[in-house]
């Protein structure tokens, strides 16, 4: 371990070990050759859903607007941690800078909570479109599509700015290696030389806030669209309706069930493991099954896809 001065009271860390996954040469080519190959999947997908939306005119209404978004969004989610990841299998020190660890740790957090502010905003986009359909119009126009973009994109920026700060303020006392797969808050408050419970406690109520407080937000506009299609006379309105809110309702479960588990129990100790595990659940997980979800589901995201491909002779 590095430190600044062997003089000080505290050793400053100026470096991290992201151990990952402990195990023997073979299997660290395997998972490796495993997580590059969802990496790759994920960015061809999201990009090619992003391609396909700017592509087609037809596509440029709120939902697809909203869905291109959350695609861009899930390349760089996804990008905040595996390169790295990748990195580290093949490298025998595994180490990553003190800087390199808050910038990951701020830009993945970060992104999460945009990705949360977002599917947020997709599932208001559904209430108004099958409980208010006339006022629907007025409401969800281009320019108030874009600021409720721009919202999810700033505040997700800065929802976790100040207890990331103040984190990385504080003096790191060895050993200083991380035992996880990402520079995540829960072992990195293990490495303080000092207690600090009201840091983190900022950071489980941000968290807590900021998943539950959007996901109760989706839960009652889903409630409520649910109501309303189950008063359609039209058995084909009824399936469209519910054709269009479960492939949302398929990625919101994903992504808010391996959320919950990590950053909403302060009081729950969770295993190495488990940490990992549910870490690549929402890191790598989510963002390979997104454009499946969609694009399966999705007749006009089909259509889209092919004439892309047609454009580019494939």
């Amino acid at each position: 371990m590095n430190v600044s001065d062997p003089d000080s009271s505290f050793a400053h860390v100026r470096e991290f070990i992201l151990q990952g996954f402990s195990c023997e040469w073979k299997i660290q080519i395997f998972l490796f050759s495993l997580f590059t190959t969802i990496y790759a999947l994920t960015i061809t997908g999201n990009g090619a859903i992003v391609c396909a939306l700017l592509c087609n005119q037809t596509l440029h209404t709120p939902m697809y607007i909203f869905l291109g978004n959350f695609s861009f969004l899930e390349i760089w989610y996804v990008s905040s941690t595996v390169p790295k990841m990748l990195v580290n299998f093949l490298s025998e020190r595994k180490i990553i800078s003190f800087a390199g660890c808050f910038l990951q740790f701020y830009f993945f957090f970060s992104l999460g909570t945009s990705e949360c502010f977002l599917l947020t905003v997709m599932a208001f986009d559904r209430y108004l479109a099958i409980c208010r359909p006339l006022h629907y119009p007025k409401i969800m126009t281009g320019n108030f599509c874009t600021k409720l973009v721009i919202i999810c994109w700033i505040w997700g920026f800065l929802w976790f700015l100040i207890p990331i700060v103040m984190l990385s303020q504080m003096p790191f006392c060895g050993p200083n290696i991380i035992d996880h797969v990402v520079c995540d808050p829960g072992p990195l408050f293990a490495l303080v030389c000092f207690s600090v419970p009201r840091t983190q406690l900022l950071c489980y109520v941000l968290s807590s806030s900021v998943i539950f407080g959007n996901f109760f937000f989706i839960l009652g506009s889903y409630s409520l669209v649910l109501i309303a299609v189950l008063r359609m006379p039209s058995a084909t309105g009824r399936h469209k309706a519910f054709s269009t809110c479960g492939s949302h309702l398929s990625v919101v479960s994903l992504f808010y069930g391996s959320l919950m588990v990590m950053y909403v129990s302060p009081g729950v100790e969770h295993s190495a493991v488990m940490q990992k595990v549910a870490t690549l659940l929402y890191a790598m997980v989510t963002p390979l099954f997104n454009p499946l979800i969609y694009s399966l589901r999705n007749k006009e995201i089909k259509a889209a896809l092919w004439k892309a491909l047609e454009r580019t002779n494939i």
